[in-house]
């Protein structure tokens, strides 16, 4: 025998174990006692030996164990016993399934290595902690369940383990830093700015310019600029995990060297023992070890489901997340007590994974970042064309012709100045500020936007797919109609009448009236505020609340629950889609609803159940008439009950069918009651042969707002499609209601009318551009048969205009938006607030919200999925309409900026550079410049166009197609470089070669293809080249004023969006923008010691007034064109309008 492991299968260990361990981490072994306690397969510290259990699952850490292993090298295997020293783990070792060679002594070389090496990350649906007995899940963790873990190595578990904490997601501030940098334009600044240096030295020797270095440092000055912004921006991106972590509970009851101690939640280890009570939040995922008859969790926060869920410390379920004998971390104790080892910890329990995913970054771009990303690519590759085009120009003609002309010094600072004239440095910091503008006037229209780059991709929706209840409704819902027996349907104020006047039928309308007030979980409020004279406060689910106000209308709940006492129920849930409890009484007369023909007794028990009619109805056997005898169900009453149902359902009224059935003493033995789990599925089982006593209706009106807001939508050219959890008639009575379905019910196609295999070719696609009063198509969907659809039903149901998807999961959710999107749309969706008890927006809905363009949450859900959103309304659904009309305006706002900034910080600029390398003319700006029009007299005027108010016909244009109306394109280049670009850059070069050089005695002529040979004396030449610069840098600003004046409308007239005028078209940062940007001008250019440093001067009073006119002029054709453009919207001009 020789030692287990050579040098390289050490290594090889270690290696495997520390690529693991944020997995499954080691713990040290306990020194001194290891050694005391080595004896032969024990495993416990408090029961003494034992054998190891052959069907154990789970082989880790045996806390006493030193197993030591020896190399047979005669036969190529391990022997080993058992003398101990195994590591602990974090949930455990996992065996492998189907390696039963725990109890054995020699195992394969090979089968150590391969499986007992190798660590498995599971995911959720493999873990196995709920299928092993209680005793098992103790040893792996070496843990007594009496006394529990001992205070030295809970220390060393959370030294190695690390904090029980949802870790918040990585930074990577330096790969920020580095983008925040050389994001977008950065890099070309960054670029050009290495250049200028080299330039300035050491290819400017013998006679460096201070020019060259002045630019250098100001380009660097722009891009820290810009970064800073850029960081600005992503630090106001919103912090999911902070809003995750306030879920968590902070102090918790653990049993630690057999003593109860209170410990902060965050120092929980693997193994620990903790107590759970009345009103806790469970601090992790635990095995429960003991659990109350009562114990009960609500785990809203994780499925949705806010009626309580029973515990148990037997497995109930093969998945982890169903098991009863499990309790989630973040689920609250709703009642009862119980005891539980931990499990999961930190980011490896079900909480923490769901809380991961909602936090990772959103994969994709936004619309708005991939336009960005658009133009800059543009930018930089007009940027690098013309460059290249230079360096060819002056390597094959100017340098062998005009050696004198431009050194190699001077070529790079002309490709400099090109790249300076291409890219808009103050672009950056408009879209900054313009998205921060946008989303503060949204906060204050109650619309919260947290990232500020999806602020745009709202208005660029072109698909809302809503769901219906607390959303579209108001989530408060009122008993309207019942009936009962074969053909009696009234309304709840003709059943008063009935009892009013005792009149026939009355005694099954208070059968309906007491089952509605048993078998519901809502309660009244205790108190009563002083003053108060409207209807009593109720608590609880809206459905329960409807049916327990109906109750008590027709007769006092609070005296049916005096005579009837609960024993056992079984809640709601969207699995059964029923509600029962079992109730006794002590009553000798028999207290509603139970009748004559019952033939109860004392010893017996009642059964009540409410629930969805399709689904009870299968489990009714009789029914009650309206005399109150029960008889059997036949195919006439089960008709009569689906044509009620329909009837109201088709009114857009929620249907439940309520049932009874007296359970004798016999069926059911007193002993179930000591165990909720058995007597739960006792109940389930009892749950047949039920008797119909009657059907209730109640309505959740639509939202006042809600039409008009639907209306809006529509005519901005949007999609609105419902996704609710609602029986399919109810769910297209609302979308009548509301206006998202138009058509009559007989027009409104279902499944049945798409065919399966039609050739997606010959599958029309959606018409976007149809008129008011067109046709439109209607189509209705339930979640059971979007199951069954092909991908030629799916491309037919993009085709319709008015969609409806009822009785949806989650999960279908999430397919549908998928769907639209793979179809090219822009999905808007609403987190599920309204159709889940209390408002709770479950954690399910989280992959549909980010999987969207843009999520949207309603305010009062949970912070899980609010945190998951990028919108949410704070006050109500109706606030979506100023989302979109601002995510429009932001991106019309942006494409003004973006044209106000192009003609003199871009055009103008470039053709300067253009015009001396190619004519030999002196450069008519200088460099400086360049930039001091991009990143400071621009900027302001460009900023005062994000405080630009809608124009009025904004909310009746189509949304933008992503993939055809870009921030930037030809239609936009046409305006901003061939129409104001050439005008500006045109009168900017006769006022500097004019007044510049003409004026003072230096004629075009000679300036002409001289290529640097003037007949000048270069001292005049330089100081003349300086005035002419300062001569087109001020036409270019003053011009600008009338470019922002003509680009802060794309259709109205100047006088129709009066600047200065009501509350609906002003803007006022307009003028202090356009003289802000002359004054900054003017200080550039008249303070001496920036004259000396840029070259720049001051110029007479008369070139002010030349550039007005100039001014004047382009504001009068461009107010023609829209002029022209309004009149005829069809004509080319209209079509090639920006």
């Amino acid at each position: 025998m020789t030692s287990l492991y050579s040098a390289s299968e050490k290594t090889e260990v270690e290696s495997a174990i520390a690529e693991t361990h944020a997995y499954i981490p080691t713990l040290p072994s306990i020194p001194g006692r290891d050694e005391a306690l080595e004896r032969a397969n024990s495993l416990s510290l408090t029961t003494g030996p034992a054998r190891v259990n052959p069907k154990a699952k789970i082989v880790g850490e045996f806390r006493t164990l030193r197993c030591v292993l020896w190399e047979n090298t005669t036969t190529d295997t391990y022997d080993w016993n058992f003398s101990i020293h195994v590591t602990d783990t974090k949930e455990g070792f996992v065996n492998p399934k189907g390696n039963k060679d725990v109890t054995g002594n020699r195992l394969p070389r090979s089968h150590l290595r391969s499986k007992w090496l190798t660590c498995y990350l599971v995911d959720l649906s493999s873990l196995e902690w709920h299928t092993m007995t209680t005793s098992e899940v103790c040893t792996v963790f070496g843990v007594s369940e009496k006394v529990g873990l001992d205070g030295p190595m809970a220390a060393r578990r959370l030294a190695k383990n690390g904090r029980n904490v949802i870790s918040p997601p990585p930074t990577h501030l330096t790969r920020k830093i580095f983008w925040y940098i050389f994001g977008g334009f950065g890099s070309l600044l960054f670029g050009g700015a290495i250049i200028c240096f080299l330039a300035w030295f050491p290819l400017g020797d013998p006679k460096p310019q201070t020019s060259n270095l002045a630019l250098a440092i100001v380009l660097l000055v722009v891009l820290a600029i810009q970064a800073v912004f850029n960081a600005w921006q992503d630090y106001s991106t919103s912090r999911v995990m902070a809003s995750i972590a306030g879920m968590l509970p902070t102090d918790v009851l653990v049993t630690r060297d057999g003593n109860t101690l209170k410990l902060p939640a965050s120092e929980l280890v693997a193994g620990d023992i903790v107590k759970i009570t009345l009103g806790s939040k469970v601090p992790a995922d635990l095995r429960l070890l003991e659990a109350s008859s009562d114990l009960k969790f609500d785990r809203s926060i994780l499925t949705g489901e806010s009626n309580p869920i029973s515990a148990s410390v037997e497995p109930t379920d093969v998945n982890f997340m169903e098991s009863k004998n499990i309790a989630l971390q973040g689920t609250l104790c709703t009642s009862g007590s119980g005891r539980g080892v931990c499990v999961g910890l930190g980011d490896f329990t079900v909480f923490g994974r769901i809380a991961k995913q909602a936090s990772s970054e959103r994969t994709g771009r936004t619309s708005l970042e991939a336009e960005i990303l658009r133009l800059v690519v543009l930018i930089a590759s007009l940027a690098f064309t013309v460059a290249l085009f230079i360096v060819i120009l002056w390597a094959a003609w100017l340098h062998p012709d005009h050696r004198a002309f431009i050194n190699v010094s001077g070529l790079l600072i002309d490709c400099v100045s090109v790249a300076i004239a291409f890219i808009p440095e103050g672009l950056p910091v408009c879209v900054t500020l313009s998205l921060t503008v946008i989303a503060g006037a949204m906060r204050k229209s109650n619309v919260l936007c947290k990232s500020l780059s999806t602020v745009e991709s709202l208005g660029s929706v072109n698909v809302i797919a809503s769901d219906k209840t607390g959303t579209l409704t108001e989530n408060v819902m009122t008993a309207v109609n019942l009936a009962f027996g074969a053909e009696n349907r009234y309304s709840v104020e003709e059943a008063l009448e009935l009892l009013r006047q005792d009149a026939h039928g009355n005694q099954c309308v208070k059968a309906l009236a007491a089952i509605a007030g048993l078998c519901n979980d809502a309660e009244f409020e205790a108190k009563v505020e002083a003053g108060c004279s409207g209807p009593r406060k109720i608590n609880g689910d809206a459905t329960d609340v409807g049916l327990l106000r109906f109750s008590d209308n027709i007769s006092p709940v609070a005296n049916a629950r005096l005579e009837w006492k609960e024993v056992g129920k079984v809640a709601f849930n969207s699995k059964n889609k029923f509600a029962l409890k079992l109730l006794e009484t002590h009553s000798e007369r028999h207290p509603m609803p139970v009748l004559a023909s019952d033939n109860f007794h004392l010893s017996d028990y009642l059964l009540v159940v409410k629930g969805a009619p399709d689904v009870l109805i299968r489990r009714c056997s009789r029914f009650m008439d309206e005399n109150g005898i029960t008889l059997p169900l036949n195919d006439k009453i089960i008709a009569a009950i689906a044509g009620a149902q329909e009837g109201y359902a088709s009114r857009g009224q929620r249907v439940l069918l309520l049932a009874k059935k007296v359970v004798y003493s016999s069926e059911i033995h007193k002993a179930v009651f000591a165990d909720s789990n058995s007597l739960e599925e006792r109940l389930v089982a009892l749950n047949v042969d039920l008797t119909v006593v009657g059907l209730v209706a109640l309505v959740d009106p639509p939202k006042g707002d809600t039409a008009h807001t639907v209306s809006i939508c529509r005519r901005a050219g949007i999609r609105f499609a419902m996704v609710t959890g609602d029986f399919s008639l109810t769910a297209v009575a609302i979308a009548q209601q509301v206006g998202i379905i138009t058509n009559p019910l007989p027009a409104v196609k279902h499944i049945n009318d798409l065919p399966k295999d039609m050739p997606l070719d010959q599958i029309p696609s959606f018409n976007a551009d149809k008129e008011p009063g067109d046709p439109v198509s209607s189509l209705v969907l339930s979640g059971s048969e979007m199951m069954t659809m092909t991908e030629s039903q799916w491309a037919q149901v993009l085709a319709f205009d008015e969609i409806v998807f009822a009785r949806t999961s989650p999960q279908q959710k999430l397919q549908i938006v998928r769907t639209f999107q793979g179809a090219g749309c822009t999905v808007a969706v609403t987190g599920d607030g309204g159709e889940l008890p209390a408002k709770l927006l479950s954690v399910n809905d989280a992959p549909a919200l980010k999987q969207a363009d843009v999520g949207v949450a309603v305010a009062g859900g949970s912070e899980v999925a609010m945190a998951t959103a990028d919108l949410v309304l704070l006050d109500n659904f109706s606030a979506i309409i100023t989302g979109i009309l601002y995510g429009r305006l932001c991106f019309e706002n942006l494409k003004k900026s973006i044209l106000y900034l192009l003609p003199a910080g871009s055009f103008s600029e470039l053709m300067p550079v253009l015009l001396n390398v190619i004519f030999g003319l002196p450069q008519a700006l200088s460099n400086i410049q360049m930039i001091l029009i991009c990143v400071i007299t621009d900027v302001l005027p460009a900023l005062s166009l994000v405080k630009e108010q809608p124009e009025a016909d904004l909310l009746l244009r189509k949304p933008r197609n992503r993939k055809k109306d870009r921030l930037i394109n030809f239609k936009l280049i046409l305006q901003a470089y061939f129409f104001i670009g050439v005008l500006e850059s045109l009168t900017a070069m006769v006022g500097a070669f004019y007044f510049g050089f003409q004026r003072n005695g230096v004629p075009f002529s000679k300036l002409w293809l001289q290529y640097g040979g003037y007949d000048v004396d270069p001292a005049v030449i330089s100081e003349l080249t300086n005035k002419a610069q300062s001569i087109y840098f001020f036409n270019l600003v003053m011009m600008q004023w009338f470019n922002l004046l003509s680009t802060r409308t794309r259709r109205l007239s100047l006088f129709q969006q009066n600047p200065i005028g009501g509350p609906k078209t002003r803007n006022l940062f307009l003028f202090p923008a356009m003289l802000a940007a002359l004054g900054l001008g003017c200080f550039f250019s008249y303070v001496p010691a920036i004259q000396r440093v840029f070259l720049t001067r001051g110029i007479k009073a008369q070139y002010f007034f030349l550039p007005l006119a100039y001014g004047c002029v382009i504001l009068f054709l461009d107010e023609s064109r829209k002029w022209w453009n309004r009149r005829n919207p069809k004509s080319l001009l209209a079509k090639m309008a920006w």
